[in-house]
């Protein structure tokens, strides 16, 4: 797996919210994936699990969470953040994406510059 220094980024709220998470998770698994898939009506979509490391991912470590992404969500998250907020409404997690040219009222779809995805339905 190749290291990489900077890449994404966890917020401390986010950072403490997946220590919890991962606590409960299998061993092995305690490695937040965040990935990019074609979707979500601006065209792609976020994804974020709990996962064990597959060949070709990317590996970066922020505020003590190791975190993986695959070859191709790469250029989509390259200095993405992370964040957590405990709210009633619109709480959860959310991903500050420099590289989204235009996002979704719920934050979950975003579009990228020069590419158009496979925009649905979203929320």
């Amino acid at each position: 797996m190749e290291t990489v220094t900077t890449f994404v980024t966890l917020s401390k709220s986010a950072a403490e919210k997946l220590r919890e998470m991962a606590a409960k998770q299998a061993p092995g698994s305690q490695s937040l994936r965040v990935f990019v898939k074609s979707g979500g009506c601006r065209g792609f979509s976020y994804g974020m699990a709990f996962d064990s490391p597959q060949e070709g991912d990317q590996f970066i470590e922020s505020e003590g969470i190791k975190i993986l992404v695959d070859a191709e969500s790469a250029h989509y998250l390259n200095g993405a953040t992370v964040d957590f907020k405990d709210e009633i409404m619109g709480g959860g997690f959310s991903i500050e994406n420099p590289n989204a040219t235009s996002t979704c009222g719920c934050g979950q779809s975003f579009k990228a510059k020069g590419e158009t995805g496979s925009p649905k339905s979203c929320c």
